[in-house]
């Protein structure tokens, strides 16, 4: 549509009819197979046609695009068109001839498609027309948009390694300035800020220690402020029971080899005593009346006669030891044996709560409601069950009358899963199918995905909405959660249009089945806008689409962000074990570094963040010799040259037989 056909003759001297090559080693003459040729010249001549026709049906997509994003977009139009139809019998074809099957042309669609026909056109001697009046982006220009629009977002490359580390900030990164400057002095090319948590406050500190630390260390550092969205999560349960057990560690002969220890101290005090790893509080004369050598005598929480002996005592409190597993309780009451002045019993404070939550096993029933605690629900017979039901509140129950009876719902990242089989305005009832022999324990706070069912939900919640002002001000891109259509891109412009931020990079998350599936239109809507790119959040998506579809589908994103010439994000437990722990999975290290074929690598928070960084900038260094996207390179293998040129001596020596 934006260009026909010039008559410019190529003028390179025709082939003969029939060129022949010859195998040295059979000295037969093999003929070009003209047949074989000029069906595939017509095939490539009809999708051409197509590619050029899809670009003219996408015209209204095409002409709001920004001017630097022009020539991304018609790539990308013909790329559709080029993965319209199944492929694999023309690439076979045009492996047999010996040309390229177009497999590797998402950067560079038409221009590679018009070398191959170039080519075929000389093989059997005819005459190749080319030539528009819009450039066709080639393999060159296609890798310098690709450059030119991950710079325009995520800022330029540090030196040596192509592909940026983005780094999700914790809490602490408020008020702890050391902790930035650490992450980029390890290597932060941009630090992610999650509006899901914290608040402006904290946002705003964080953006201010990063630039600081980025001003200190003398290298520039992105902020993404990333969108919280309309997120379903569980709500709140409260939290358990306060108990405290005591065990002390034990040898494979059950010999004591570590007492359980426990710190006594004044009734809300804070400061540490040695030695202690869990504290109580206690009655303050009681404690300043005891000391080294006292045995405490209790009854625990299973009606077990226990005794403590206090083995220390400091201005902070006193410790004191058990060889017998105890539970402690905040009616437990603690006598000191010795009689004396002072007083001699004491009750319990201050001990920790575990964090509620429901367990849940496969045939359970779950009711999902507006308000949570466990119900009796009433059985068809109009009577009540014995046992109350385990509910839950959701964050979002106006999705309660989007779904079916029927449908699939998943929990905390797949780990429950479950089968909706009644559905009323205010909750919702689920039969647990998903879950460890065991059983799983569900908390408040985590996550929900219906994949199942078609949610009409606003990509910009009212909170997201307020928390533009701070985004607008203090960030340089911002992640769109939960993207579903182009008009939740348009409306996120419009919003930051009215703040005076209308060229703030836009990043696509995308982490849902409907997102995966309206990824064209995502990405032309993205390309109106001077800076954009494409974050593949592989937590929900692989909830969404089913773990096993889950490679399949990142590859699918990944080439068609290349054809746009968009930078990708390659997200979601990226050496998350190692972050973690301080130790990786073989398993999550080859998963590094394939995010070499991405523009920016995110790692999630944990206390070895810095070491799981120093790897991933090692791995990614490594990688990028190796390969650029999907296109391997053929660097040489030093590792082998040593051996090989040993293995070529032996074989001479050998060959030239013994020496006389």
């Amino acid at each position: 549509m934006n260009g026909t056909m010039q008559s410019t003759v190529d003028e390179t001297p025709s082939l003969t009819k029939k060129p022949l090559r010859r195998n040295r080693r059979t000295r037969q003459s093999v003929a070009w197979d003209d047949e074989l040729c000029n069906s595939l010249i017509d095939e490539l001549r009809s999708l051409r046609e197509a590619m050029l026709a899809h670009e003219g049906t996408l015209a209204p997509w095409l002409n709001r695009v920004d001017p630097g994003f022009r020539a991304s977009a018609r790539n990308l139009a013909h790329y559709l068109a080029l993965r319209k139809g199944d492929r694999r019998p023309l690439q076979e074809n045009l492996a047999q001839v010996g040309v390229s099957s177009l497999g590797g042309a998402e950067s560079n669609v038409l221009a590679n498609l018009d070398k191959v026909l170039s080519i075929l056109h000389r093989l059997t001697g005819q005459p190749w027309q080319t030539g528009f009046q819009n450039p066709v982006v080639g393999i060159e220009r296609s890798g310098k948009l690709l450059e030119r629009h991950t710079a325009e977002l995520l800022g330029t490359p540090p030196a040596g390694r192509t592909v940026r580390i983005m780094v999700t900030l914790p809490s602490e990164a408020a008020v702890d300035f050391g902790l930035v400057r650490g992450l980029t002095v390890s290597g932060m090319d941009i630090a992610r800020i999650n509006c899901a948590h914290d608040g402006p406050s904290e946002w705003k500190a964080m953006a201010a220690n990063v630039r600081r630390a980025a001003k200190a260390v003398g290298r520039p550092v992105r902020i993404m402020m990333d969108l919280g969205g309309p997120k379903l999560r569980t709500g709140f349960i409260p939290a358990g029971p306060a108990v405290l057990k005591l065990r002390p560690q034990r040898d494979e002969l059950g010999r004591i080899l570590v007492p359980g220890r426990i710190g006594m101290r004044a009734a809300g005090a804070t400061m540490p005593v040695v030695g202690a790893t869990a504290y109580v509080g206690v009655d303050t004369d009681w404690l300043a009346a005891i000391a080294p050598g006292d045995y405490l005598d209790l009854t625990d929480a299973r009606g077990a006669r226990r005794s403590l002996l206090v083995i220390h005592r400091d201005a902070e409190g006193a410790l004191a030891e058990c060889e017998r597993t105890v539970y402690l309780l905040p009616e437990t009451r603690l006598k000191r044996r010795r009689k004396g002045a002072g007083a001699r019993t004491t009750g319990l404070t201050d001990l920790p709560t575990r964090p509620g939550f429901l367990s849940l096993k496969q045939g359970s029933t779950l009711r999902l409601s507006r308000e949570g605690n466990s119900v009796p629900v009433p059985n068809k017979r109009g009577k009540q069950w014995r046992e109350p039901v385990p509910a839950i509140a959701c964050t979002l129950p106006e999705v309660f009358g989007q779904v079916s009876v029927g449908e699939r719902i998943w929990f905390d990242d797949g780990r429950l899963g479950g089968v909706i089989r009644h559905v009323d305005r205010a909750w919702l009832e689920v039969e647990i199918t998903h879950a460890r022999e065991n059983g799983e324990k569900l908390a408040g706070d985590k996550g929900i995905n219906l994949p199942d069912s078609r949610l009409e939900l606003p990509a910009l919640t009212e909170k997201d909405i307020a928390d533009l002002a701070v985004v607008a001000k203090e960030a340089d891109l911002v992640g769109l959660s939960f993207v579903h259509s182009a008009s939740d891109v348009e409306i996120l412009r419009e919003h930051l249009r009215a703040l005076g931020a209308p060229d703030l990079g836009i990043v696509l998350k995308i982490e849902t089945r409907r997102g995966f599936e309206n990824l064209p239109e995502l990405l032309f809507s993205a390309m109106v806008g001077k800076a954009a790119g494409v974050m593949i959040a592989r937590g929900d998506l692989a909830v969404e689409c089913g773990y096993e579809r889950l490679a399949e589908v990142q590859e699918e994103i990944l080439w068609a962000a290349e054809a746009a010439h968009m930078p990708v994000i390659w997200a979601t437990q990226v050496l998350e074990t190692l972050a973690k722990t301080g130790l990786p999975s073989r398993a999550e290290i080859t998963d590094a570094a394939m995010g070499e074929r991405a523009e920016c690598v995110m790692l999630n928070k944990g206390p070895h963040i810095t070491d799981a960084m120093r790897t991933l900038d090692d791995i990614l260094r490594r990688m990028q010799s190796h390969q650029i996207k999907k296109r391997p390179l053929l660097r040489a293998l030093s590792a082998w040259s040593a051996r090989a040129a040993s293995a070529d001596t032996v074989i001479t020596r050998e060959a030239s037989g013994p020496v006389e």
